[in-house]
């Protein structure tokens, strides 16, 4: 009998698409009157869900509010998805591909997407800095092991 080689890995995009996006403008027009640059607060965020054993929903989500003193001058939300076949690879190996990979080829788009509505809601395009993915999925690692390790008593770990 020959020994039977493990799959190779594959990575396949499906699809990208915008699932949500909405702008409002709560303060208009008054909002345009005011001479000073808004405050700017950038809120950004990734999920993904296994759609099939192969088969993953990857979505970035961003929020943007721009504030002058109280009032909101905008806000806008977009959630960018993209579906992606990916097989061959451990459970262990996935998490860094759905939580790194996934959003690295989505971000741009979302990106984009955020430019153009802030434009078209009339206010001068902002373009979002890049974002370190792996940084956010080792960050999100450690808070869930911390709330492991809390939840199980008071562990101390070298």
């Amino acid at each position: 009998m020959s020994e039977q080689q493990p799959p190779q890995p594959a990575f396949g995009i499906q699809k990208v698409y915008v699932k949500d996006a909405s702008v409002e403008l709560p303060n208009a027009p008054r909002v345009f009157m005011e001479s000073q640059s808004p405050q700017i607060e950038v809120q950004l965020e990734n999920s993904a869900d296994r759609l099939d054993e192969t088969i993953f929903e990857v979505v970035v989500s961003v929020t943007v509010t721009a504030k002058h003193e109280d009032k909101t001058c905008f806000l806008v939300e977009v959630a960018q998805a993209g579906i992606f076949e990916i097989s061959g690879v451990s459970e262990q190996d996935l998490g860094p591909i759905v939580g790194i990979a996934c959003p690295n080829i989505l971000f741009p788009y979302a990106r984009e997407a955020v430019a153009d509505l802030i434009g078209r809601a009339g206010f001068p395009a902002l373009h979002l800095t890049p974002v370190n993915f792996e940084a956010m999925y080792v960050q999100k690692l450690q808070a869930e092991q911390e709330a492991q390790t809390g939840q199980s008593g008071s562990e101390v770990t070298h």
